[in-house]
């Protein structure tokens, strides 16, 4: 199968998406199928470096985030017919109003994955731009209708998406998202949680928990430096790290309530983590944490899994459930209180449930979230519709 993924940005701090092509990138070839991917960011951008399959950088758009691209429409029109189908990352934009013109002038079945876009968390949070959607709807929705599928990552996600938009007939399917097993690579984790250690020797020796995500309002990160600063007096041995790319000015704020709440001094800001220091972060962790509003996969949960640590979510994170099941971690909701019990409930348990919780993460794992998975259904879907038009 010869496959094309198009999405706007594969730069690492637009959060999930780029990163789930990465790894698809390499999971595709373990499924015998070969991938390549066509983006607007420039061709010289450092992060399309060394990616794992064909990248074809066609350069900045019109509109912003929009998309707006002449260059890109003509591109799929000289190029989609070199492949089986294509996949389309994201809504609301251009490159998939492009996708669906050429696809039914040339034949060629796409599926959108459409990460979490339909949530209607969203539209209760930024009610003007719900406003808009609505009005884009009548564009946004034939590209949907007419695409052999409509990936959601759970069944949760998926009846979600139609609650609050109409007309909604469009084919769904579930293929559960995953990520490239970390232990294949053979890494030395030793060496990896001492890359983290040099890196910021405050944390040397102290237990620390792990947020790693963009910081947004929603992932819910105001709520765990409240919820953290409400137990911290009753685990002086423990501190909080928060990583992840700032692109809205959000981690002044909260280092601001940190101050405000008198915790300033147990919370650590890194930045942004890729890498041997991102693995390091979450191997010496004692968990992961993430009381999101909205998450229709993410990524950081099932990194932790992988590496062994339990993780400790809202019952907003789409898969919770699996890991619920798996006993692989803790569940809340996203409030302020949620979030406190969800802590008091992690540091009120013996140390060895704790562990034992630990030792069903990488099994959760291993069963559900393999990136490999995702490939194969992808490839499963397009093969069924290359057999029935031949």
């Amino acid at each position: 199968m010869r496959i094309l993924h198009v999405i706007n940005s594969l730069c690492p701090e637009a959060g999930g998406p780029p990163e789930i092509v990465r790894q698809l990138a390499r999971a595709h070839i373990e499924v015998n199928a070969s991938m390549e991917v066509v983006c607007l960011d420039d061709p010289s951008d450092p992060f399309l470096l060394a990616f794992p399959c064909p990248v074809h950088a066609i350069g900045q758009s019109f509109l912003g985030r929009y998309g707006l691209s002449t260059k890109l429409w003509s591109w799929l029109r000289s190029n989609s017919q070199r492949f089986d189908g294509i996949v389309m990352h994201g809504i609301w934009t251009f490159p998939s109003v492009a996708l669906r013109f050429v696809t039914r002038s040339q034949g060629i079945p796409y599926v959108v994955f459409v990460h979490g876009a339909l949530d209607p968390w969203f539209d209760r949070q930024y009610p003007l731009k719900h406003f808009k959607k609505r009005l884009y709807w009548p564009i946004q929705y034939p590209i949907l209708r007419d695409a052999l599928a409509v990936i959601f990552t759970a069944e949760l996600e998926r009846d979600m998406a139609k609650s609050n938009y109409r007309p909604n007939k469009w084919n769904s399917m579930i293929i559960p998202l995953g990520i490239i097993d970390p232990e294949e690579d053979r890494p030395d984790s030793t060496a990896q949680i001492e890359t983290f250690s040099r890196k910021f020797p405050a944390l040397r020796g102290r237990r620390h928990l792990l947020f790693l995500a963009r910081l947004h309002e929603k992932k819910g990160c105001d709520l765990l430096i409240e919820a953290f600063a409400r137990v911290a007096a009753s685990v002086p041995d423990v501190d909080l790290v928060v990583a992840g790319p700032d692109q809205s000015g959000m981690q002044a704020k909260l280092q601001a309530l940190a101050e405000q709440l008198g915790i300033a001094g147990r919370v650590h800001w890194p930045g942004m983590i890729v890498g041997d220091l991102k693995w390091g972060a979450l191997r010496s962790c004692d968990a992961l944490l993430l009381p999101s509003h909205s998450e229709n996969f993410g990524v950081a949960v099932v990194e932790a899994l992988a590496v062994g640590r339990p993780v400790l979510i809202s019952d907003k994170v789409n898969i919770w459930r699996e890991i619920e099941g798996d006993h692989a971690g803790l569940i809340d909701d996203d409030s302020l209180e949620g979030t406190e019990r969800m802590l008091l409930r992690w540091f009120n348990l013996p140390l060895a449930d704790r562990d034992v919780m630990a030792a069903h993460a990488r099994p959760c794992f291993l069963g559900r979230f393999e990136m490999s998975r995702t490939a194969a259904a992808i490839n499963r879907a397009f093969a069924r519709s290359v057999s029935e038009v031949e």
